[in-house]
C-alpha cells in the first residue's frame, strides 16, 4: 500500500479508471474536471426530459469494465443495468439491408440470403481473428516505455498475426469476395477515426470482437459507467472537483509537482495523471518549455483521426422498425472516406450512423419519444471548413438523408430538442485537439512505442491516460490505459499493483 499524493488532470474514462483502481491501493487521490458532470466525451447530454451520451454508444469486450471494477473491488452488476443487444445493428449497403447477431447462425443466414455462397468466409473470419485476438490483448494489456518491449516473449508471438504491411480492408478478401460485404466488417476502421484501406489489418479483431463478444447499452446511456465509477470514488471519499479547471502543471526542472488552478491555487503532489486530450494538454496544459518530443510545432506533423458532424435529437416520435443501432453507407463508401482523410473535404454523399437508443430504453425520452443521435464521419479542423456557415444547411443535409436513406420518416417533424456539434465545438466545447474526435490516427507509427507512452516520456512522475495514449481510443483500451498507468503508479511509488 502507498500513501503517495497523486493528482488526477480530467474526470473521463481512463481519469476515472486510475482513480477507482489507486484509491482502492491506498493512495491518496484528488480528481478535477473542468466540467460540471463526469465522464468527459463519456459524459451526458440532456436536452429537456431527453438524455443523449456524448460520444461512445457501443459497449463493448464488457469483461475489460468487469475486470476494472474487480481491481476496485467492486462489481458492475452493484452499479449497472447492462443488456446486450440483438442485433447487433441495421447496415444498409448496397441497395441492402443486413441484420448482424451475435447469434452466428443468424449473421450466416443473413449473409446468404444477401451475399450466396460467402457463409464460409463467416466461419473462417471467426476463426482466424478469434486466434488474431488471443495473441493480440495481451499486447495491449502492457505498456511499451523502451523498445524492448518488441523482443518480450508477449509480442513475439503476436507478431506473425499483425499481418504487417496489410490494411482492414485487404485483409478482409481472405474471407469474403464480395466488396459490400468486406464493408459489413471493416466500417468498424471508423471508431479509430480511419479509412479500412489505410487502417492495419490487425485492427480487424474490432469487427470480430463485436460477432464473438457481442454490443452491449447500459440503462441510463454509456455515461453511466462514468458515473458509477465517480461513485465509487465517493465511496473511497475521493474528492472530485468538478468546474474546477487546471491552468497548468507545476514542475520542478522536469519533474511534475503539483497543479495550478484557474483560480490561482497551487495543489502539490507526488504524482499527476492527464486525462485530457492529448494534443490539447500539449498545448495548454503542459509547460511548452519542459516538452521534447510533444512540441506544439511537432504536433503538427502527427496524423489524426477524422472529426464527427453530431446531431442530437429529442423526438415526439418512436421507431419500433429500427434497431438500438443503424448504420448507413454512402453510395460510393471509398469515395466518401477519401474525402474525409485525403481531400478534407465535407462529403455531400455522407455515411451516417444513427442511435435509436429509446427502442432499448426507455428511460432516456418521455413516453411515446425518442432520443435520435446520428454521427456523420468527416474532415477534422485541419481542413478549415467554416462551421459557422456550414453547420445549419450540412444539418439540413443530414436530417433529409436520415428520412430518406435512413428511413427515418418524418423525423424533422417530430423533433422536439436540437443540438449540434461541430468538429469546431469537439476542439472549443470539448478541449479536443483539431476537433480530432478519435484522437491521434492509429497508424503503425503511431501506436504501441510509437504512441504517447502511458509513463510520459517528456515529463517525469507524469502519467497518460486517455484514447490519445496506448493502447488507443475507444471505451476498453481507455479503461485499459488506465490500469496500466495505474500499474506504473504502483512501481514508481510502492504500492500493491
Amino acid at each position: 500500500m502507498s500513501n503517495a499524493r497523486i493528482g488526477i488532470v480530467g474526470a473521463g474514462p481512463g481519469g476515472l479508471t486510475a482513480g477507482m483502481i489507486l484509491a482502492k491501493r491506498g493512495f491518496d487521490v484528488t480528481v478535477f474536471e473542468q466540467k460540471d458532470t463526469v465522464g468527459g466525451r463519456n459524459a451526458p447530454i440532456r436536452l429537456g426530459d431527453y438524455t443523449f451520451d456524448t460520444g461512445p454508444t457501443f459497449l463493448m469486450m464488457k469483461y475489460i469494465l468487469e475486470e476494472v471494477f474487480a481491481l476496485a473491488d467492486r462489481s458492475v452488476e452493484d452499479y449497472l443495468d447492462i443488456q446486450p443487444l440483438d442485433p447487433l445493428y441495421r447496415l444498409k449497403i448496397g441497395g441492402v439491408e443486413i441484420f448482424p447477431s451475435p447469434d452466428q447462425a443468424k449473421t450466416r443466414e443473413e449473409i446468404r440470403r444477401h451475399f450466396p455462397g460467402s457463409e464460409a468466409g463467416l466461419d473462417k473470419f471467426m476463426r482466424k481473428e478469434g486466434a488474431r485476438l488471443e495473441r493480440l490483448v495481451p499486447c495491449l494489456k502492457k505498456p511499451y516505455d523502451s523498445l524492448l518491449a518488441y523482443v518480450d516473449p508477449i509480442f513475439l508471438k503476436a507478431l506473425p498475426r499483425m499481418s504487417l504491411g496489410r490494411s482492414v480492408f485487404g485483409n478482409l478478401g481472405r474471407y469474403f469476395k464480395h466488396d459490400d460485404l468486406k464493408l459489413c466488417f471493416a466500417f468498424q476502421s471508423k471508431y479509430l477515426g480511419m479509412s479500412p484501406w489505410t487502417c492495419p489489418a490487425f485492427f480487424t479483431m474490432l469487427s470480430y470482437v463485436e460477432h464473438a463478444m457481442g454490443i452491449h447499452h447500459v440503462t441510463g446511456g454509456l455515461n453511466r459507467i462514468s458515473q458509477a465509477m465517480a461513485d465509487i470514488l465517493e465511496e473511497r471519499e475521493v474528492p472530485v472537483h468538478l468546474n474546477t479547471r487546471v491552468k497548468e502543471l507545476m514542475l520542478e526542472g522536469r519533474r511534475a509537482v503539483g497543479v495550478r488552478l484557474d483560480d490561482g491555487t497551487e495543489e502539490r503532489f507526488d504524482g499527476i495523471v492527464i486525462n485530457t486530450d492529448f494534443g490539447h494538454a500539449m498545448n495548454s496544459l503542459v509547460p511548452e518549455r519542459a516538452l521534447r518530443r510533444y512540441t506544439p510545432q511537432k504536433l503538427k506533423k502527427w496524423q489524426l483521426s477524422c472529426s464527427t458532424f453530431m446531431l442530437y435529437l429529442g423526438v415526439r416520435k418512436q421507431y419500433p422498425d429500427h434497431p438500438h443501432h443503424n448504420v448507413v453507407f454512402a453510395e460510393d463508401y471509398q469515395r466518401n472516406i477519401q474525402e474525409i482523410a485525403e481531400r478534407g473535404i465535407l462529403p455531400d454523399d455522407p455515411s451516417f450512423y444513427v442511435q435509436n437508443a429509446s427502442i432499448t430504453d426507455p428511460t432516456l425520452a418521455p413516453e411515446g419519444c425518442s432520443t435520435i443521435y446520428i454521427l456523420v464521419p468527416c474532415p477534422n479542423q485541419r481542413a478549415g471548413i467554416d462551421w459557422n456557415r456550414t453547420a445549419e444547411a450540412y444539418a439540413d443535409k443530414v436530417l433529409d438523408l436520415a428520412e430518406e436513406r435512413g428511413g427515418f420518416e418524418g423525423l424533422r417533424d417530430a423533433i422536439e430538442q436540437k443540438k449540434i456539434v461541430t468538429p469546431a465545438d469537439w476542439e472549443t466545447d470539448y478541449c479536443v485537439y483539431e476537433g480530432a474526435t478519435f484522437n491521434l490516427a492509429h497508424t503503425m507509427r503511431q501506436v504501441l512505442f510509437f504512441r504517447p507512452h502511458n509513463r510520459f516520456q517528456d515529463i517525469e512522475n507524469c502519467y497518460l491516460v486517455g484514447g490519445g495514449t496506448h493502447p488507443g481510443s475507444g471505451l476498453p483500451t481507455i479503461y485499459e490505459s488506465g490500469r496500466i498507468s495505474s500499474d506504473l503508479i504502483c512501481q514508481d511509488f510502492g504500492g500493491a499493483a
